[in-house]
């Protein structure tokens, strides 16, 4: 199995709604928290070690690129 990471979504817009609003009221420790018990669930839900290291890579690269360089 690989990584896909095109949406799987029928209404993406929607699904990344659902993400937002289940932040709406939470202070940034408590959305981090649902962040973090998020992402647990859903590696747990994937189960393959190998998907969730390239997930990871992947995340990271990302951060990189939006991350402010140094001047």
């Amino acid at each position: 199995m690989s990584l896909s990471t095109s949406s799987n979504f029928d209404n993406p817009d929607a699904a990344f709604r659902t993400i937002v609003e289940a932040h709406r009221g939470l202070s940034e420790a408590e959305s981090a928290a649902l962040n973090a018990r998020l992402v647990l669930i859903l590696a747990n839900h994937i189960g393959d070690r190998a998907l969730l290291a390239e997930a990871i890579v992947l995340a990271r690269q990302a951060g990189e690129k939006e991350a402010p360089h140094p001047a």
